[in-house]
């Protein structure tokens, strides 16, 4: 620890830490516009000047470490003057166009220029212009406000890990760009317009629709993949404008995907906003208690064991606990989530979570990925992965399909084969997992979606025991974990098989399984698109989107967050719970409307849900040991389109804009 003297006010700082960060301990502020506290340190902007004792001029703050019995002034005469200057250089180019700029009442450039510039300038010249650069269908850019503080570059290089952001030219002929002007190529590119301090970088689909007074922010989770990534939903009247990432360290950080951010413009298109009820083989529009009342005598006049439920990849944990309530009433278990044919163990909760935790990736010096594909699956979570492996921190061995990603990785092969050499010690890679002090696994869809699905999980979790390693699941659905811990599932008769054997299926928001076109078979769908699910339904229940309901998400390592209304359903759709509450009031069995007793119903049997934000201590994994198990069988590769994995995101047609410009 070194002691240090701020302003006068002795503190004492971690030894290594910046002049800067050793401020932001103690609250003084130090205005800033290229220093990141998650980004490497360039030192361009100058902003962040202060004085320090025996140094003869100002230095940058955000550059220079602290040493023991160091005197720093911040707020001095001479720190005044040097900031008015370099405000000063900042403006000579900088046009004044901040009433048409969408950064308007969030530019750092504006609130700084306000409190810490001298009001005027001395230079008359004309401004210099830049030519705007076409950086994709979700960056805009107006490259004359630039500043070069270069924290896109850095973010590009550093957080992404593409390296496809740059600068050409030198002093006032620079300029930044997208090498061999492309556009970017990146999953979590668009977290370059929340880190651009001026109006360089701003939000293409959401471009003059709104300024940020305008706007009701509600805190939220998104669900457009397993992470539980914190975000901001930020609506006007009854839309949706855009999503933004709340900082949570421990789940996202600071950053959330593209497709998190942009996928929004789907909730407007192709929704359900009203009950249709199917007669003479066409789906005509019917009243709320005429379409409650034809899905309970469906539901009356069925078989109990030929009814069955199967939950979509969207769901709440809430709508699934009733849907699984309401199937267990009609003395039906045929209930399942999965309808890609994953194999689980749910033996013990440790067997399908990511149990080193997202964040303790950043402790692992080895990973072993075994069929999966952080990249397209949890990009957040790949980016974790490749930091520590550009720093030189991790090595990571691939036993799987060759999915590109943004680090260096060791092949091991394709045939699932690999794992009983690494099992039985033959392999080359059990060197490396022996010398690794905290080595993790990350199996994936390709593991847990194969044929022999149940057999190379029980390897995987042989090898992690005996190289002392971590197992992990990494998840695709943001509805899996919580399906898996209620039990939303049957592996005697799992969804693959309902379709054939069943003669009634409720559908809640299920739209990624096929049903045949038959009259044996009557589908009842509720959700929030008219996807694949409606387009085969009997009746149609329009049900909520993920920000038009409270609802409780639970993460792939087993963390319970909660999701918050921030705009209303449209037309007659009505939150999933309501509509569940509805029909088993209808069939005559004792259920309760409140959101709260129904939380506590499910914290009796999911003990995640009275720790909501935090993660509880799980059974270790602990797999069925199976008494013969042959591995042979290759890998087989799982096509993924990023942009477009669920309703939402294929009724985006900013995604639609993506995969076109991905495909060129």
């Amino acid at each position: 620890m070194a002691k240090i003297t701020i302003d006068n006010k002795e503190v004492e700082v971690e030894d290594g830490i910046t002049i800067i960060q050793a401020c932001k301990t103690i609250g003084t502020e130090i205005p800033h516009f290229c220093y990141h506290e998650k980004l490497a340190i360039a030192g361009n902007c100058r902003m962040c000047l202060v004085e320090v004792e025996k140094v003869p001029k100002p230095v940058a703050s955000c550059a220079m470490p602290v040493m023991d019995g160091m005197v720093v002034y911040t707020n001095t005469p001479a720190v005044k003057k040097a900031r008015e200057g370099v405000m000063e250089f900042l403006l000579i180019n900088h046009p004044l166009d901040c009433p048409i700029c969408d950064q308007g009442g969030e530019c750092d450039l504006q609130d700084q220029a306000f409190k810490y510039g001298g009001g005027k300038s001395r230079f008359h010249e004309d401004k210099r212009a830049v030519v705007d650069k076409d950086m994709g269908p979700l960056v805009k850019t107006q490259m004359t406000r630039c500043i070069h503080c270069m924290r896109c570059v850095r973010f590009a290089t550093d957080i992404a890990g593409v390296e496809e952001i740059g600068s050409i030219g030198r002093g006032e002929h620079m300029e930044v760009t997208t090498y061999l002007e492309r556009n970017l190529q990146s999953e979590l590119s668009a977290n370059i317009i929340d880190l651009c301090p001026v109006g360089a970088l701003t939000n293409k689909p959401a471009a003059f629709m709104a300024r940020s007074w305008e706007l009701k922010s509600t805190p939220s989770i998104d669900v457009m993949d397993a992470m539980g990534s914190n975000i901001l939903v930020d609506s006007r009247g009854l839309e949706v404008i855009r999503i933004l990432p709340s900082m949570n360290e421990d789940v996202n950080e600071e950053w959330i995907s593209d497709k998190t951010r942009f996928a929004c413009d789907g909730l407007k298109n192709q929704r359900l906003d009203r009950p249709y009820v199917k007669k003479n083989g066409k789906l005509m529009p019917a009243s709320w208690s005429e379409a409650i009342a034809a899905v309970v005598k469906a539901l009356s006049e069925c078989e109990a064991s030929k009814i069955g439920a199967i939950a979509g990849t969207l769901v709440d944990m809430e709508s699934m606990f009733l849907l699984k309530k309401l199937m267990n009433n009609l003395n039906s278990n045929n209930v399942d989530f999965n309808q890609f044919g994953y194999k689980f163990d749910t033996s013990s909760r440790g067997n399908y979570l990511f149990n080193s935790t997202i964040s303790n990736i950043e402790q692992s010096d080895l990973c072993l990925l075994i069929g999966a594909n952080p990249r397209i699956n949890a990009p957040l979570l790949g980016s974790r992965i490749g930091r520590m492996v550009r720093k030189k921190k991790m090595i990571v061995g691939r036993v799987g399909d060759l999915y590109p990603q943004n680090y260096k990785i060791t092949d091991l092969g394709t045939n699932s084969a690999i794992l009983e050499d690494i099992l039985s010690g033959k392999h080359p890679f059990v060197t490396e997992l022996k010398k690794a002090k905290n080595p993790i696994i990350i199996v994936g869809d390709e593991a847990y979606g194969h044929k022999d699905g149940y057999a190379i999980m029980e390897a995987a979790f042989e090898i992690s025991k005996k190289y002392n390693s971590i197992f992990n699941v990494l998840h695709n659905h943001a509805s899996t974990v919580a399906a898996l811990d209620i039990g939303f599932t049957n592996d005697k008769m799992p969804a693959l098989d309902m379709v054939s054997k069943m003669k009634c299926i409720y559908l809640l928001g299920a739209d990624e399984i096929d049903i045949p076109e038959s009259d044996d078979v009557f589908v009842i769908y509720q959700g929030h698109h008219g996807d694949k699910g409606a387009s085969r339904a009997d009746i149609i229940l329009p049900g909520c989107a993920y920000t038009e309901k409270d609802g409780i998400y639970i993460n792939l390592e087993g963390r319970a967050q909660t999701g918050h209304i921030a705009v209303q359903a449209p037309g007659q759709a009505k939150d999933d719970r309501e509509i569940l509450t509805n029909i088993m009031i209808e069939l005559g069995f004792e259920v309760s409307r409140s959101l709260k007793d129904t939380r506590n119903e499910i914290a009796s049997i999911v003990p995640a849900v009275k720790n909501i934000g935090n993660i509880t201590e799980n059974p270790a994994p602990n797999f069925k040991k199976s008494k013969s198990r042959t591995l042979n069988k290759p890998f087989e590769k799982i096509e993924c389109n990023f942009y477009m994995t669920d309703p939402i995101s294929r009724n985006s047609i900013t995604m639609a804009k993506c995969v076109a410009a991905t495909m060129c």
